[in-house]
């Protein structure tokens, strides 16, 4: 725990259902959400608070962590995917992944469906320098891997993104790793990069 500021647990939610719109975990990202809950309860204290994004596989995953910790969770649309494919909105899956890949490449790009890398990664940013104003100590976030790595990106520079983990700006983050940051007098630093290491034990 940091002396001055808040220490932030990124989540990366559990296994989503291969769906258009707003799916929920698999069986598999029910087990991984459960075994990132006990992990988070048994390895942390002073957790003050859990913020999910609003998406159904980001709250599936806070609620067991939630359940573990004694706490409710709230929600808050600026720690959300930076692009949702809906399957109604004009583009077919193929041009939502050329999109991605394309807002990926280019930070500026601003996809016909969500937010631009830069936009993205901005909001979310925003949602954490302002836990600080009302947190001391530990705040869990859940959240998604294209929006944490936009943060990521902006906060440390892709060179160090890359070298940490070159998967990272396509691959994306895998199920309920955890990336930990620091907020403090509201500047955002890189502790640790996503990692999956809690789940194995």
């Amino acid at each position: 725990m940091s002396a001055v500021g808040v220490d932030v647990l990124v989540v990366q939610h559990g296994e989503k259902v291969r769906a258009a719109g707003n799916p929920g975990l698999t069986d598999v990202g029910h087990r991984q959400a459960a075994a990132v809950a006990r992990w988070i309860a048994g390895n942390h204290v002073g957790i003050e608070a859990i913020v999910a994004s609003p998406l159904r596989r980001a709250q599936e995953t806070a609620a067991p962590i939630a359940a573990a910790l004694g706490l409710e969770f709230s929600t808050d649309p600026r720690v959300t995917e930076r692009m949702n494919w809906h399957g109604d909105a004009g583009i077919d899956l193929d041009e939502f992944l050329s999109e991605w890949e394309h807002a990926t490449e280019d930070r500026s790009y601003q996809p016909s469906v969500g937010d631009s890398s830069i936009n993205a990664s901005a909001r979310f940013i925003d949602a954490l320098v302002d836990l600080e104003s009302v947190h001391v100590g530990v705040v869990v976030v859940v959240a998604h891997g294209g929006v944490t790595v936009d943060a990521l990106r902006t906060i440390a520079g892709d060179a160090s993104v890359i070298n940490a983990n070159a998967d990272l700006l396509h691959g994306g983050v895998p199920s309920c790793a955890i990336t930990r940051l620091q907020v403090s007098n509201g500047a955002v630093t890189v502790v640790d990069y996503p990692s999956t290491g809690h789940l194995a034990e």
